[in-house]
């Protein structure tokens, strides 16, 4: 007898890979095992991907809550960096237009007072 794994072994009792016998051949494999054959379509179908934007706008329009001025400030200021580059640009201060508060007639008055002229 020959050893396991040398020699041939005889005809009927040989097992590979081009011996998957009559009845195997015919069949269909996705139908194996009670599978049905899926349709490309619909397989698309379930896969493509679905738009939501109307459904979250709606949900988003129909929740009007707006948050508190200060608590936005506050999270926005959280989220920023520490480094000079982070920080938003200083506001510069309005300037008032200089004006005088003294009228050309104080300024007559006051001549009159301080040089003597009438």
């Amino acid at each position: 007898l020959p050893a396991a794994g040398r020699g041939k072994a005889p005809a009927g009792l040989q097992r590979g890979r081009d011996s998957a016998g009559v009845a195997g051949t015919g069949r269909n494999k996705a139908t194996v095992k009670g599978r049905a054959v899926k349709s490309a379509i619909e397989e698309y179908h379930k896969k493509a991907a679905v738009d939501h934007l109307r459904a979250n706008l709606q949900y988003m329009l129909k929740r009007r809550c707006v948050a508190d001025k200060a608590i936005t400030e506050q999270v926005l200021a959280q989220n920023r960096g520490r480094k000079s580059k982070d920080q938003p640009p200083k506001k510069a201060a309005k300037k008032k237009p200089e004006g005088t508060v003294f009228t050309e007639e104080d300024f007559r008055k006051f001549e009159r007072e301080y040089f003597g002229r009438p």
